[in-house]
């Protein structure tokens, strides 16, 4: 829940005061309570379906939230916003498909994981790239070369979700739901 209340803090963070530092600070404190909420759920042997539900809906929060004050502050292109932000719109019809045809949620991609990652790893480079330092050229050369590649693996993570749906439409409905 904590993660969940820094997503607006973020992004007030980035167009409000522009205070870039604190921005960062908050993604990276919700970074790390994302790390350690699923270590601890490991180490401890839980796990809870609100949970598991959460956890990656406050992720694609914070890309969107990220993408969003970046692109009103034209550090990223909005056809990135809008290529990114309808690959989860596209998922998520697809989810919904899915469960109305007594299937559950995708099967985790590690390649989704790790670009998820990567953006949330380029977004605050970005913020502290957007300067005009030679420190902060540098670190949004960096920022970019990270952008691009998160943006290429989340849309390829979402081809092989859509292999998935796919592959699962032409499967026989489950036997909960055939009569």
């Amino acid at each position: 829940m904590l993660r969940l209340a820094g997503v607006p803090l973020f992004l007030w963070l980035m167009l409000g005061p522009e205070a870039d530092a604190w921005a960062v600070a908050v993604l990276a404190v919700g970074g790390f309570t994302d790390w350690l909420d699923g270590k601890l759920a490991r180490v401890l042997d839980q796990f809870s379906r609100f949970g598991a539900m959460l956890d990656p809906a406050v992720d694609r929060l914070y890309i969107l939230a990220a993408l969003v004050g970046l692109a009103v502050r034209d550090v990223v292109p909005w056809w990135a916003v809008v290529a990114l932000v309808a690959r989860d719109v596209v998922l998520a019809a697809c989810v919904f498909v899915l469960r109305h045809r007594g299937y559950g949620p995708f099967e985790v991609v590690y390649l989704g994981k790790a670009a998820t990652f990567v953006l949330l790893y380029a977004f605050p480079l970005l913020l502290l790239g957007d300067g005009p330092s030679a420190a902060e050229a540098v670190v949004g050369v960096i920022a970019y070369a990270f952008a691009v590649w998160g943006v290429a693996l989340y849309l390829w993570s979402g081809v092989l979700y859509l292999a998935q749906f796919r592959l699962a439409l032409r499967r026989p409905l489950p036997l909960a739901r055939t009569r």
